[in-house]
């Protein structure tokens, strides 16, 4: 053997050994780039090279896990482009979805999220090829990308593998007709009603994203396996695509002193919490860009106030300074009074400390719009939800939750959005509101099976994560895998 072909065996050898490196790049919405990086933190635990790739806003929200990742002696790093605000007409400070109040501006950070930093993540992906590289789906360029690199390509879904199910059951046997009563979804392992019919827009808009993503070498989940159910079998029987349940992200980088209930003071209404009997308060959000009407507010605060449960109830884009007048647009006349008084009720204004609040002993349950990290925020916690879907998979969601786990109970909404900031037309009921959170709450028999099926689901979403779980060992495969893929490339190429 001569040296340079000595040289070259030490080499490879050498790179066998190394980390793998991994380029991260998570679309510009809370909702995805939330787990999506929580999942770059955990290839990081492991000593593998990462990389996060976003705008300088986005990066900003990173930073204090990225610190401590860093600190701890983990490789994790990210890299930051230029938003081209000017080009797509936005002003300054707007790069990501949750920073938007209409669909105009909506429109216009997905554009220049999925369509002009093309090039500039193409650009630094080229130039530092990584082994691997993991992109939402909502960039389906990174096909392309990645087989130019003849790398594997990863996609993060944020949807849950049942609604991808779902999603292509509809897409095998398409809707026809308005009819507007209830119709079973077909060819699934369970049957699953629904009472409403997806828009057309919405299915148009997520047909080619699912299309390449089964192309891709797998599919990254924010879930666990035992949440999916049969639904993961089905979903490897209807496509033959990996898929690798690595959730809840929410549970996997906190400590036990951050998830005990009860042990969060620091926030108002943890304290506030400390002093309600266990199960008793209902924690109210619709996610941090799932603003409701006035008028729909109006009849929730009705529902609340009639039903007498304790709850939290988060209300982004109102002021603490409003008028008394703009006030009771939204609010019957001295409600938040009377509830502060009373010690009935919290609205908080703008952001939450979601999974601390429902990791509190004292809430007994969630009305939620479904988005997926809130369900399974909701799940590792095990609190039941009273399920009210806004737009895009959060209806799927809803029966997943209703139907399949038995965990929570329908609102009954009529009106189906394409996009998060569609106006509602339709108004929910007080009264249809109330009976929901009764048949949840009230001391009953259904409400109590709720949440003991919602307890044994949280337990379970906790062995998920630990050492030995389903989602802990499929991290672990996964990683074994990327790096078979890239050992036999190297031992070939040599």
């Amino acid at each position: 053997m001569d040296v340079w072909q000595s040289n070259r065996i030490t080499t490879a050898v050498e790179a066998l050994r190394r980390p793998l490196k991994l380029h991260f790049i998570p679309f510009l919405a809370a909702g995805h780039m939330t787990p999506l990086c929580e999942m770059a933190r955990s290839f990081a635990a492991y000593g593998h090279h990462v990389t996060i790739i976003t705008t300088a806003l986005n990066a900003i929200s990173l930073e204090n896990d990225v610190h401590l990742d860093i600190a701890a002696g983990h490789c994790i790093n990210i890299h930051t482009l230029q938003f081209p605000s000017e080009e797509v007409g936005l002003p300054d400070g707007v790069e990501n979805l949750t920073a938007v109040t209409d669909n105009d501006s909506l429109l216009k950070v997905c554009r220049a999220a999925t369509s002009l930093l093309q090039k500039s993540f193409e650009d630094f992906v080229l130039q530092n090829p990584p082994d691997c590289l993991v992109a939402d789906f909502m960039y389906p360029w990174a096909h392309d990308l990645a087989a130019r690199l003849g790398i594997p390509r990863l996609v993060f879904n944020s949807f849950c593998v049942f609604s991808v199910c779902v999603m292509e059951s509809i897409k095998k046997n398409p809707i026809t007709g308005q009819d507007p009563h209830a119709f079973t979804i077909p060819d699934l392992p369970l049957p699953i009603t629904m009472n409403i019919r997806p828009p057309i827009p919405f299915l148009k808009a997520i047909d080619k994203p699912l299309e390449l993503e089964a192309k891709s070498y797998g599919l990254l989940v924010n879930n666990f396996v035992e949440l999916d159910g049969v639904f993961v079998e089905h979903y490897n029987k209807i496509t033959g695509h990996k898929v690798w349940h690595i959730g809840p992200t929410a549970l996997i980088h906190r400590t036990e002193e951050e998830t005990a209930k009860g042990t969060h003071k620091n926030e108002p209404c943890m304290s506030w919490l400390e002093s309600r009997k266990p199960d008793s308060v209902i924690y109210i959000c619709f996610g941090s860009s799932g603003t409701l009407p006035d008028n729909q507010l109006y009849e929730i605060a009705c529902a609340m106030e009639s039903c007498g449960h304790s709850f939290i109830w988060v209300v982004p884009g109102k002021d603490e300074a409003e008028k008394e007048e703009e006030k009771e647009r939204w609010l019957p006349k001295g409600f938040e009074e009377r509830m502060m008084k009373e010690e009935k009720g919290l609205i908080l204004r703008g952001w939450a400390p979601q999974v601390k609040i429902l990791g509190h002993a004292a809430v007994g349950g969630f009305m939620t719009h479904c988005g997926w990290n809130s369900v399974v925020e909701s799940v590792g916690a095990g609190v039941p939800m009273v399920t009210w879907p806004l737009h895009s998979d959060q209806f799927y969601n809803e029966k997943l939750v209703t139907q399949v786990q038995g965990v929570g109970v329908e609102v009954g909404v009529e009106e189906w959005g394409v996009w998060v900031l569609d106006e509602r037309k339709k108004t929910v009921k007080r009264d249809r509101i109330e009976k929901a959170v009764r048949r949840l709450m009230d001391e009953g028999e259904e409400g109590e099976e709720m949440r003991r099926r919602a307890r044994e689901l949280g337990e379970k979403a906790r062995e998920a994560v630990k050492e030995g779980g389903s989602s802990h060992e499929n991290l672990k495969t996964l990683i074994r895998e990327l790096q078979e893929t890239r050992d036999s490339k190297l031992v070939n190429a040599t």
